[in-house]
């Protein structure tokens, strides 16, 4: 079994209105130290063992469903979990 940590984010050309908002309100609170924020998904996904390798098969998930790869950049990371 697999436990995959998928990180999906607007690519640094797309323009971020909620990561926008959310630095005008940080800096509201007087968090000035915050230059810019990116809002981003994070998914975890439990994927059982099986006849397909589980890189492509992560990364077709991702290009089909899990990540609009027009405006948005993924990453993940694969670690086997052992059942007991």
């Amino acid at each position: 079994m697999y436990k995959v940590k998928v990180y999906v984010t607007l690519r640094e050309s797309v323009l971020d209105p909620q990561g926008t908002a959310v630095k005008g309100a940080l800096h509201s609170l007087s968090y000035h130290e915050v230059q810019d924020v990116r809002i981003g998904k994070f998914m975890e996904l439990t994927i059982e063992k099986s006849e397909r390798n589980i890189d492509e098969l992560v990364r077709e998930m991702c290009e089909k469903l899990l990540a609009n790869t027009v405006i948005e950049d993924y990453r993940y990371e694969i670690e086997e979990v052992v059942t007991q």
